[in-house]
């Protein structure tokens, strides 16, 4: 036996701007509220034992900052990295400098609230 990973949780300040800018990043939707003002986000139609995790916004007034020890890696499915790069960009990425140096493949962003994401290279497939 082995375990799946199903969804991912992230304190965040404001769940509603996170769950907006994750959403449009990676093409999901809202798919529950909880009452703790907790938003989760998933594909389309996404049940339990979806094979795509889902992602949930947690409220809290002590997110943490800085480098965290877990981060997203995105691929774009539809477009080069570099109108990917603009889009996120776009939707309110900006660049992130961890340490990662010239010449790598990839790019290391932040999302509205500072939590550091990379976008991959690779295009791959939607599911």
């Amino acid at each position: 036996m082995a375990c799946r990973i199903t969804e991912l949780i992230l304190d965040c300040a404001d769940p509603e701007r996170l769950a907006a800018f994750w959403s449009e990043v990676l093409g999901y939707v809202e798919i529950g509220r909880e009452d703790d003002g907790s938003i989760q986000i998933g594909p389309p139609g996404a049940v339990l034992g979806d094979p795509r995790p889902t992602l949930l916004l947690s409220p809290s007034s002590d997110p943490r900052r800085g480098k965290l020890p877990l981060h997203i890696d995105v691929n774009p499915t539809d477009r080069d990295q570099d109108a990917e790069w603009e889009r996120l960009l776009a939707l309110g990425a900006r660049p992130a400098d961890v340490g990662q140096g010239d010449g790598v493949s990839w790019h290391v962003l932040a999302d509205p609230e500072g939590n550091e994401f990379c976008l991959l290279r690779t295009r791959i497939q939607p599911l």
